[in-house]
C-alpha cells in the first residue's frame, strides 16, 4: 500500500509517499481501507520529532481515519453492530496516512448519516478530545459559561458547537477579525481577538467580573496566570496541549480561596477501554446530532494525500479555519 512517511524530522517537506505492507487486523481489531485521513496538530508535532509514537504504535503519522471495513475480527464486529463493507470513521494511535488501517473496533463508530468520507475523517481525533476534556474533566454542563482558546482550530470548531449544543454560554479567541466572525457563526456568544484584546480583560467585562466556569486551553505557558484569574468559584481550567510552552506561573492563593481545578489530559497514549469509553458517550449524544445537522464538519481545505507537506504547511500557517484532511483516491 502506499503511506505517508516521516523521512526525517524536519519540516513538512520530509513527508514523502512510501510503499508499506498492508497491516493486518488482529484480535479485537478492524481494518479499513481509508479514503480520507484527518490531519490534527499532533501529527505536526511527531514530524518535527517532539511527540514520540507510543510503544507499539505505528511510525506512520495520523491519528483519524475513514473509510470501508474490508477485514476483522468477526465476533468483535458482530457485538459492535459493525459488518464487512460498513462505512466507519476510527480513532488510531499513528497509521492514518495510509491506504489501509487498523483500529481497535472499540475506536470505531459508523459514519453519521449524510456525512461524506472527507466529513467523517475530521471528525474522531477532535470530537473524542473535546468529549473527554470538555465533559468528562470539566464537567461542563447546561447554563455554564465556557472560554475556548483557539476557537477556529480543529478542536476550537467542534468545542464551540459542542458547548452551545450542550446549553452552555460559549466565548472563543481567535487570532484576527475574520477569525472571530468565523466564531461567531459557528454559535460562539462573543469572541476575543487576543491580538488586539486581553482575553483576560474581556472576560471579566463579558462577565461583570464573575468570571467563566470552564476554560480549555490548548495554550498553557504564559496563558495559565490569566486563566486562573478569569475563573469564577468552582471554575475549572483544562489544559490539553502546550503550543505556549511548558512552564506556567499563577497565583495558588486564588486556587484556594475560589476552589477552582487546574486539569488537563492527552488522548492518544490512553488504554483503548478508554477510547472505547468515549467513542460510545460520542455515538449517544454527538452523532445525532451530527445526522440531524445541529452540529456540522468544519472543513477548511482537502488534500490528495501525496500532497501531505502542502496540507502541513498550511496547519502551521494557521491560517486555517475548521479542519485539513487528505483523500486517497489518487495515491
Amino acid at each position: 500500500m502506499k503511506a505517508i512517511e516521516i523521512t526525517s524530522f524536519g519540516a513538512p517537506d520530509v513527508l514523502r509517499l512510501a510503499e508499506r505492507p498492508v497491516p493486518l487486523a488482529g484480535p479485537g481489531e478492524l481494518r479499513i481501507r481509508v479514503t480520507a485521513s484527518g490531519i490534527n496538530r499532533p501529527d505536526v508535532l511527531q514530524r518535527l520529532g517532539l511527540y514520540p509514537v507510543p510503544p507499539g504504535a505505528s511510525d506512520i503519522p495520523g491519528l483519524e481515519v475513514a473509510g470501508v471495513i474490508d477485514q476483522g475480527d468477526a465476533g468483535e464486529l458482530a457485538a459492535a453492530g459493525l459488518q464487512l463493507g460498513d462505512r466507519v470513521c476510527a480513532l488510531v494511535t499513528g497509521g492514518g496516512y495510509a491506504q489501509w488501517c487498523v483500529a481497535p473496533i472499540g475506536q470505531c463508530l459508523p459514519v453519521p448519516a449524510g456525512l461524506t468520507d472527507v466529513e467523517a475523517a475530521s471528525l474522531p481525533e477532535t470530537f473524542f478530545t473535546v468529549w473527554s476534556n470538555l465533559m468528562d474533566r470539566g464537567h461542563l454542563v447546561a447554563g455554564e459559561t465556557v472560554l475556548i482558546q483557539g476557537g477556529t482550530s480543529g478542536i476550537g470548531v467542534t468545542a464551540i458547537q459542542l458547548a452551545k449544543a450542550l446549553g452552555a454560554r460559549v466565548f472563543a479567541t481567535a487570532g484576527s477579525d475574520e477569525k472571530c466572525a468565523a466564531c461567531l457563526a459557528l454559535g460562539a456568544d462573543a469572541a476575543i481577538n487576543y491580538k488586539t484584546h486581553d482575553f483576560q480583560t474581556e472576560v471579566a467585562r463579558l462577565t461583570d467580573g464573575q468570571g467563566v466556569d470552564v476554560i480549555l486551553d490548548m495554550v498553557a505557558g504564559d496563558y495559565v496566570a490569566r486563566e486562573v484569574q478569569s475563573l469564577r468559584e468552582d471554575g475549572r481550567l483544562v489544559i490539553i496541549a502546550v503550543q505556549g510552552g511548558t512552564k506556567s506561573e499563577f497565583n495558588a492563593g486564588l486556587v484556594l480561596r475560589r476552589r477552582l481545578t487546574v486539569t488537563g489530559s492527552t488522548l492518544r497514549p490512553r488504554p483503548v477501554a478508554f477510547k472505547a469509553a468515549i467513542a460510545q458517550a460520542c455515538l449517544k449524544s454527538v452523532w445525532p446530532m451530527l445526522a440531524s445537522g445541529q452540529i456540522k464538519p468544519v472543513i477548511h481545505s482537502v488534500f490528495d494525500a501525496v500532497e501531505a507537506a502542502r496540507a502541513h504547511a498550511l496547519m502551521e500557517t494557521n491560517q486555517h479555519v475548521g479542519k485539513i484532511v487528505l483523500t486517497w483516491e489518487k495515491a
